[in-house]
């Protein structure tokens, strides 16, 4: 090995300990959210339907007050968030579906009694955007992805570099709906259309990524055999891990640049954008995190775990 580089394949079975660690109580909440919502994830309006109401208040409205105003209407189970509009402090609340005037009348006079007068800015019924049909077709779209990305992986590595991607995919995505399962069921976090934008996005991150390092494990397979010495090891055969492991400190520099770029941006907007977008934000930015770590400390650990059996059951059975 060379001075400076990093034996990540020798510690593996850490890292795939410290991958299991962060889905198990992700995939508990996945659970836990399907009993409670009857969904993986706590649904907000896009799926579901409801309204959206934005009021102004000429006192400053405690956030609290407002949901047990919202509780006492008949309204439990309703967000609510401070937004800034033109400098102004808004409160925004999203309800179920408000189809009767009398209980808008109702909320409004509960709320005027208890935080003093304010101006409605809007009022917005929105429908189930993705419904059962879509979100169907959505599935089965990510299937036939999943199903091309191993052909073009298999057509231009080899198949076991193909299902070593995906389950690096998988982990990706299971690390982001875990999260946002124990979110929902916490803090009350709710997903939205822009939410699939997230994880389309990170599906895309995260293949890349483990592109590159596969890539250069491809270029110096060819010295798997060779001979090489080190002050601890003495002389010996390089390995399928050793390759693999040189290959990842080669790209090491350049995926955490990449991702810590991209990580920084993310952070600013996190802190500083508005209210709207940062569920988005958040959603983006642990995609970002679990993609770098899943491509430098999974995806070839999985691949070198694939070829180590499939040499030893040669072995065997020579």
């Amino acid at each position: 090995m060379k001075k400076g580089a990093v034996d990540l394949v020798k510690y593996r079975w850490i890292w795939f300990g410290i991958s299991g660690a962060i889905l198990l109580p992700g995939l508990i909440g996945i659970v836990m959210c399907l009993q409670q919502f009857h969904a993986p994830l706590k649904l907000g309006i896009d799926f579901t339907g409801g309204s959206i109401l934005q009021y102004q208040f000429e006192k400053p409205a405690e956030l609290e007050v407002v949901r047990s105003v919202l509780d006492a209407s008949g309204l439990a189970g309703s967000q609510v968030q401070q937004a800034e509009i033109s400098g102004k402090e808004v409160v925004v609340m999203r309800t179920r579906a408000l189809d009767d005037e009398t209980e808008k009348r109702k909320l409004d006079e509960n709320l005027r009694a208890k935080l003093g007068d304010f101006k409605v800015l809007s009022v917005d019924k929105v429908s189930a955007m993705i419904g059962p049909e879509l979100l169907q077709s959505g599935l089965v779209a990510m299937m036939i992805t999943f199903g091309m990305m191993v052909a073009y992986i298999s057509y231009r590595f080899k198949f076991d570099y193909a299902i070593c991607a995906i389950v690096a995919l998988l982990h990706d995505v299971l690390a982001l709906c875990g999260i946002f399962a124990v979110l929902g069921i916490v803090l009350g976090t709710e997903v939205d259309s822009l939410f699939i934008s997230a994880i389309l996005t990170v599906i895309g991150f995260s293949v890349h990524d483990t592109i590159v390092v596969f890539d250069r494990i491809r270029e110096n397979a060819k010295y798997v055999g060779s001979k090489a010495s080190d002050p601890v090891r003495g002389d010996y055969k390089k390995t399928f891990g050793d390759v693999a492991n040189d290959s990842v400190n080669q790209t090491l520099a350049r995926s955490i640049y990449t991702s810590l770029t991209v990580i920084i941006t993310l952070t600013a907007l996190y802190l500083l954008g508005g209210v709207t977008t940062r569920d988005f934000v958040l959603a983006m930015l642990i995609g970002v995190i679990s993609g770098t770590y899943s491509s430098i400390f999974n995806a070839s650990c999985l691949l070198v775990v694939w070829r180590e059996m499939k040499q030893s059951r040669k072995v065997q059975t020579a």
